[in-house]
């Protein structure tokens, strides 16, 4: 008799308590103006849709941003198995209106914001634990480094230029062309129709991404009136192909990048542009990426004809330096989006350029981002590389 009546309780209770909790749910909803109409069943009771949409705004956004942010990691985890077990990766395209939001964050303002922090000189005792916590998120090798202790880096900015130890990147004598810096192969080989792939099936235009083409001391050429043309313009040996190499820098990598050959830099051009990422899942996803964000072109010759080296900015990745270049101010709230700035090495003085030899120091990112090498070569070039590849500074990218 006694366990019935307890269980009778127990059941009333659990009752009231749900009791109550329905009432503090249906709470917010009685303060709703309702409105009502008939149908054949029975009255139904609705709230318009503005006072719904004023019920929970936050966590209506909360729960759209974070399931798009998890569908997003989702991908990027399938494309990171896929690309573990050797399996193509097919593209799939951002479409106009991701892009437009996309350029449409403040990434320059965000990336001059951060590159002031790095300058922020850090406290000696906090010094370790933050350049610790950097080097085991993105896997740095501080054994390369010519200064280990981490105490000498002062602010993150020193500690993403450090310099390497002199035997830690060995340059190949064999070679032809090297890799300007520690990185990963997106893509290389030749340019074919005016287009070049910065991922596999992936392109953007050769004459949107370096422009028009400029001599070396005269007025830039007449707008090249179809694609082989503008290729003509670049290739200026008969027998020679166009070829191409892209080199993605992760913000663990060295930063710093180097002259892939002996040539003569005539050249350089400025395009301002956004600062979107320049992650291969990025570049698999945006069609002309390198196109839309900031870069430095460097244009000259060497032996076998046209060579140029582009560093391309990317997000927090504003500064980009060229050692030899002290008018060149990248990221800057002077210049505009959608224009180009040219300057030439070639003077009355000097009539050549600048001289540049094979592994020589020429200029440096911030953090992470991209080199791409667009150079003219005889048919018989061939490229020692792997997609895919990781690849240091020094080591060969191909010969002829």
């Amino acid at each position: 008799m006694a366990a019935s009546v307890g269980r009778r309780g127990l059941c009333l209770l659990r009752n009231s308590v749900r009791s109550i909790a329905l009432s503090h749910f249906l709470q917010p909803f009685q303060k709703l103006p309702l409105q009502a109409f008939r149908t054949d069943a029975r009255n139904v009771h609705t709230a318009p849709a503005r006072a719904l949409f004023r019920l929970r705004p936050l966590p209506i956004l909360l729960a759209t941003g974070g399931g798009y942010a998890g569908y997003r990691q989702y991908e990027k985890y399938r494309e990171r198995e896929l690309e573990r077990l050797g399996l193509e990766i097919p593209p799939k395209l951002a479409g106009h209106w991701e892009v437009a939001l996309y350029k449409s964050v403040p990434t320059r303002l965000l990336s001059r914001a951060w590159g002031r922090l790095n300058q922020v000189e850090l406290p000696h005792w906090l010094r370790r634990p933050v350049y610790s916590l950097y080097i085991w998120t993105f896997g740095v090798n501080m054994k390369e480094a010519a200064v280990e202790d981490l105490h000498h880096y002062r602010n993150l900015s020193e500690f993403f230029r450090r310099k390497l130890k002199p035997q830690a990147r060995p340059v190949c004598g064999l070679h032809s062309v090297i890799s300007p810096s520690d990185g990963k192969i997106l893509n290389f080989g030749q340019v074919k129709n005016c287009e070049v792939e910065q991922v596999k099936g992936v392109t953007y235009s050769l004459e949107s991404f370096l422009g028009p083409r400029t001599g070396t001391d005269d007025p830039p050429f007449p707008p090249a009136s179809s694609c082989e043309s503008f290729k003509q313009q670049l290739v200026t040996r008969a027998g020679n192909e166009l070829y191409h190499c892209v080199i993605y820098l992760a913000p663990g990598d060295y930063h710093c990048f180097h002259s892939p050959t002996d040539w003569t830099v005539s050249h350089r051009r400025h395009f301002p542009g956004s600062l979107m990422s320049v992650n291969p899942g990025m570049a698999r996803w945006i069609k002309e990426l390198f196109c839309h964000n900031e870069r430095v072109v460097l244009t000259g010759d060497w032996k076998h004809g046209f060579f140029s080296l582009t560093a391309v900015g990317a997000t927090n990745v504003g500064s980009i330096r060229i050692y030899f270049d002290r008018n060149l101010h990248t990221n800057s709230p002077r210049y505009s989006k959608g224009s180009y700035n040219d300057f030439s090495f070639v003077t009355h003085a000097n009539k050549e350029g600048i001289p540049m030899r094979k592994g020589e120091h020429l200029g440096e990112f911030n953090l992470g981002s991209t080199i791409v090498l667009i150079f003219e070569a005889p048919k018989d070039f061939n490229f020692q590389l792997k997609p895919g590849q990781k690849i240091r500074f020094g080591e060969a990218l191909g010969s002829l």
